[in-house]
């Protein structure tokens, strides 16, 4: 397939890299290990580190010979595999943590900078390689540099598995603690699914379905600033107007995105597989969506207005998206990771954005709770309430959504925790002081809403 450009288009993109910060976020390589299993630990240890490293040898210099190519940043080149719990289901917790520092040392070795796929799909209960590789979730996670972790425990068609909300709740809790020295990183490598989508292209939350070929290429891309300019240069565009402002940015990106796509699809002869339009912001001043939401009129992010502005955003982002490409995939649309986006921060410390806030968002956007600072005295139970809340609205909303929280060991609502790099900073946010014990610990399973009934 050619995708062709008109030289208007070419100086405008030029324009959008050069001032907008825009930029291809992610190209991610995808790798099936379903044939890499063995009865015998190290054989199958090789067996995996010898295949990611053949399959991906090449992705980081093909992607910095792309960036020098068509001039367009790419940021990170990733890799994601085949949920371990499924490639590795006969192994013991043991096991699962060698076979996480089998992934970071493949990811070292090539060079990328994350490693997604140490996850487990439990929406409607647990195998006993589920359980190995729960209980191995916080050790692999502190015990290396480059693996990413994500646990599905709900969906549309299956409901919410609440006995696996608790379980993760718990999970979160270990992982920060382990990881006190650094601000609870670990924990800011796993996020909890609802509908998690099989060729998503960005941390922590990629992983390769096993609807997938045996090896795809996903692409990531970002572009909040241009966005961001696009509302800022029209504050008198009415809604429609503004709305169509934003699908034919949207459009434009989106076409950049596969037209890198492709070229590195081809340069490594492995299968294009999606692009995701996702606005995801970083911390440079002027990448944020937050901003956008500002430029809109709002005086600051959190306000009231707030939720219908990010819900006009998102869905003109996917209108403009699919209008592009017939291969828009991944999650596509806004992301409001917390520590991400300087909007955001500032939000958060002048009192405007709270977690509640926050989780109202998550109805019209893309994912759910993100990179999100919260007292290290939380309880493991009110982790799992957060997550089973967010869980309910992808669940009843057919959408996916997400819980990415880190407790922050010895601190409190208003103190402030530094990941450094893309992860950021952020202050600690305050959450409620009331009990929700009882009701996570009922443990079984919450039903799929009657929309389930699709068929």
């Amino acid at each position: 397939m050619t995708i062709t450009f008109a030289p208007e288009e070419i100086l405008q993109t030029i324009e959008m890299v050069k001032n907008e910060n825009l930029d291809i976020r992610t190209i991610t390589m995808g790798i099936s290990l379903l044939d890499c299993s063995s009865d015998n630990l190290l054989k199958m240890e090789q067996k995996v580190y010898d295949k990611i490293t053949k399959s991906a040898e090449r992705l980081v210099n093909v992607g910095e010979q792309l960036e020098k190519r068509f001039g367009i940043p790419i940021i990170n080149k990733r890799i994601s595999v085949t949920p371990i719990a499924i490639a590795a289901a006969h192994l013991n917790s043991d096991g699962m943590v060698k076979m996480a520092k089998v992934l970071d040392s493949a990811a070292k070795t090539v060079g990328v900078n994350f490693i997604g796929g140490f996850s487990a799909l439990v929406q409607k209960g647990f195998t006993n390689g589920d359980l190995a590789l729960l209980e191995a979730i916080p050790y692999a996670l502190a015990e290396t540099d480059y693996v990413c972790s994500s646990v599905n425990i709900g969906s549309t068609k299956a409901g919410i598995n609440m006995d696996a909300v608790l379980r993760m709740g718990e999970i979160i809790l270990r992982c920060a603690n382990l990881t006190a020295d650094k601000d609870g990183i670990a924990a800011a490598k796993l996020v909890v699914f609802c509908n998690a989508p099989e060729d998503n292209p960005f941390m922590a939350g990629a992983f390769h379905g096993v609807g997938e070929p045996e090896c795809s290429i996903n692409v990531g891309v970002s572009g909040p600033g241009v966005v961001a300019n696009v509302v800022r240069q029209n504050p008198q565009a009415d809604f429609g107007e503004l709305a169509s402002l934003i699908k034919r940015t949207a459009f434009k990106i989106t076409r950049m995105g596969e037209l890198m796509g492709r070229a590195a699809s081809a340069e490594l002869d492995v299968p294009f597989g999606i692009v995701d339009l996702s606005l995801a912001p970083t911390p440079i001043v002027g990448d944020s969506v937050a901003e956008i939401l500002e430029y809109m009129g709002l005086e600051r992010c959190g306000t009231h207005g707030t939720t219908a502005a990010l819900a006009l955003l998102n869905d003109a982002v996917k209108k403009g998206g699919a209008m592009a490409s017939s291969h828009v995939g991944g999650l596509s649309g806004a992301f409001i990771p917390v520590s991400e986006d300087a909007g955001m921060i500032r939000a958060i410390e002048d009192g405007a954005l709270t977690l509640d806030k926050l989780e109202a968002m998550t109805c019209v956007c893309s994912v759910g709770l993100d990179m999100i600072a919260i007292p290290g005295n939380i309880s493991a139970d009110t982790i799992a309430a957060i997550i089973a809340d967010e869980a309910a609205i992808g669940m009843i909303n057919k959408k996916t959504t997400a819980v990415r929280v880190i407790p922050a060991p010895g601190k409190k609502a208003g103190d402030r925790v530094e990941f450094g790099g893309l992860l950021g900073g952020a202050p600690v946010i305050d959450i409620h002081n009331f009990s929700s014990s009882a009701f996570v610990r009922r443990g079984g399973r919450i039903p799929a809403p009657i929309t389930s009934l699709s068929n």
